[in-house]
């Protein structure tokens, strides 16, 4: 157990792949959180335990850690990039006394970087920027100052905010420096002290207040299969000791005894018989404890306020597989079985909302694409299975009852060569250019607003047109009135009009028509897409015919049928290709686009009537 004598609660906040988890990781491997000998010494991004975080490279759930520098134990909370995990900043960003702020130092400030600034600025951190990957081929970082302090101005509510010391580091070399080396070499000596040095001196140590009794936020729920629920907060006033009574003022509830408390030590939690001021702390055992409520002791009966989250702005239609396959690939197939999973995922994921629909099937609200897509993917590991409907912007009234909907602020970084490319795409989803500037010889930076209706499916598409060259990253900037319909973007699908597997014979035919998503030997259903079709009309055709045995032979027919490899889509992008008529099916093992209706009649008359 170490001895510290004062404690330093620090969020890293930064634009996604901007090298925060990195810098995090060089922190700890240098202030000897691990043994030498450790697995952790050699692995890298070691806070995203979460295999998806590690799959995709972001961090999804905000986490904390605690490193020992001397006599002072620094709290690392470390938070998300992206737009979409927005609820996990704002709650995490109340634990903490300042915030490092990260930017790379070619990007410069990205949209969500103002976003997690003006979180920062608006609970009154102060704040260390560090301007990372210095070693960057094109990286500009005085151009980098001039733009940081510019959103600095912007968002500044007060004059205090306006001085904040700046670092320049390496991340991935684990090194920072106070000033700006010359010429940058992975032979310059340097380590992450300077930084820690930094915080020590320029963040203030949580104020001791033993006078108050006992008072938390809670600001994150954990949950350990031998110990429970645990609440976790930063002890705002008094202190708890083992065998302590607390209540939920939320709520009229028994007091509780607390019997274990938790503090942070590298990645892991030790006990501890007594937790001050300004500690960060688990306290397992309370079952029904919510995020957001006030843990205290039983003589404090107020609440601090509960904090504002930001409103879902994407909804989508989520119920029990009903295609002829559902059942054979899932461990949790029936409807309950998906209510309960969500309302578990409702406990820890502020942003998410669920609505029981009379028809059976549930409406999950998110914070956008990416958010609703991680939750979908998690489930589909856990032995889930279920189908999606299209997702739908939530449209809300004004004041003068005008239907307003959400638009974006999105910006699209890419090679010079792909200007064309951005400019057409984003003019067809009526987008409105707000600035197009240089980052490099070699790629330009453009800043349009467009509604989140026309942005669905969008970082996909531009994904695939750029050759996975783009950097895409949005976050909502308003609402205004509904703009005009979209017209329908996606051509034509090739629809399985019999059930079986797929047969080489069946599928050649039907590659002549477009491009298959299935190969051979594949189990097919009526009613199941299994290609695209360059036209607009859908196409039906039967995928598992096989060819006549007859004891005539001819030359052509006698060739081995050659078939191009199927287009496989990842989770993001099926959901992305689905038209109204259609459903995307979630299983572990498959992803089975389908259209509602399988018989194809129905399908039809609904067109007719359109």
């Amino acid at each position: 157990m170490h001895s510290f004598k004062s404690i330093r609660n620090v969020a890293v906040i930064a634009h996604v792949d901007h090298g925060k988890t990195t810098l995090v990781d060089a922190m700890l491997k240098q202030t000897h959180t691990f043994r030498e000998n450790s697995g952790e010494m050699t692995q890298t991004t070691i806070l995203d335990s979460n295999t998806l975080e590690r799959e995709r490279g972001i961090t999804i759930l905000a986490k904390n850690c605690a490193i020992f520098y001397g006599d002072t134990k620094i709290n690392i909370i470390d938070t998300p990039g992206h737009a979409d995990f927005s609820g996990e900043v704002e709650r995490t960003l109340s634990m903490a006394d300042g915030a490092l702020l990260i930017v790379d130092a070619q990007e410069g400030p990205m949209p969500q970087t103002r976003y997690v600034l003006k979180k920062a600025l608006r609970q009154n951190l102060k704040i260390i920027v560090v301007i990372n990957k210095i070693d960057k081929q094109f990286a500009r970082v005085p151009y980098v100052i001039g733009k940081i302090e510019t959103l600095f101005l912007e968002l500044a509510h007060d004059e205090s905010c306006l001085e904040f010391p700046i670092l320049y580091s390496v991340g991935r070399d684990g090194k920072v420096f106070d000033n700006l080396p010359e010429a940058y070499s992975s032979e310059v000596p340097g380590n992450v002290v300077p930084l820690l040095d930094k915080i020590i001196e320029y963040f203030h140590a949580p104020k001791a207040d033993p006078g108050h009794t006992f008072k938390m936020l809670v600001s994150s729920i954990d949950y350990n299969p031998h110990l429970g629920r645990i609440s976790i907060g930063k002890i705002t006033q008094g202190s708890i000791k083992l065998g302590q009574s607390v209540i939920l003022t939320n709520r009229p509830t028994k007091p509780f005894s607390v019997q274990r408390i938790l503090l942070s030590e590298g990645l892991g939690r030790v006990e501890v018989e007594e937790a001050a001021t300004g500690d960060i702390v688990g306290i397992p055992g309370l079952s029904e404890v919510q995020i957001g409520q006030t843990m205290a002791d039983p003589s404090d009966t107020v609440p601090y306020p509960t904090q504002e989250i930001t409103e879902p702005t994407l909804h989508m239609t989520m119920g029990a597989n009903t295609s002829p396959l559902a059942g054979r690939e899932g461990k949790f197939v029936t409807s309950r079985q998906i209510e309960e999973r969500l309302y578990k995922e409702l406990e820890s994921n502020l942003s998410l909302k669920v609505e029981k629909l009379d028809n059976g099937k549930y409406k999950v609200s998110g914070r956008g694409e990416l958010h609703l897509s991680i939750l979908l993917e998690t489930m589909r590991r856990e032995g889930y299975e279920m189908e999606v409907a299209k997702p739908e912007v939530i449209t809300k009234r004004d004041d003068n009852n005008v239907k307003i909907e959400p638009v974006e602020e999105v910006d699209v970084v890419v090679p010079n060569e792909y200007q064309g490319v951005i400019n057409q795409e984003m003019g067809k989803r009526y987008g409105t250019m707000i600035s197009m500037e240089p980052i490099s010889d070699t790629e330009v930076e453009f800043v349009y607003r467009i509604p989140t209706r026309n942005i669905i499916g969008l970082r996909t598409l531009l994904l695939t047109l750029t050759k996975g060259t783009v950097l895409f990253s949005s976050q909502i900037d308003g609402y205004e009135p509904v703009g005009k319909e979209l017209p329908k973007i996606r051509s034509g699908v090739i629809v399985a009009t019999n059930t079986g597997d797929s047969l080489a014979y069946g599928l050649a035919a039907a590659e002549e028509r477009g491009t298959l998503f299935i190969g051979p030997a594949v189990p097919v259903y009526q009613g199941m897409i299994v290609g695209s079709n360059p036209k607009e009309q859908d196409v039906w055709m039967n995928v598992c015919k096989g060819k006549q045995l007859t004891n005539m032979r001819s030359k052509s027919s006698d060739g081995v049928i050659q078939l191009a490899p199927p287009l496989l889509m990842s989770l993001e992008q099926s959901i992305d290709f689905l038209e109204q008529d259609e459903l995307l099916e979630i299983t572990p093992i498959s992803l089975r686009l389908r259209k509602k209706n399988l018989t194809g009649i129905e399908n039809n008359r609904g067109k007719q009537k359109n």
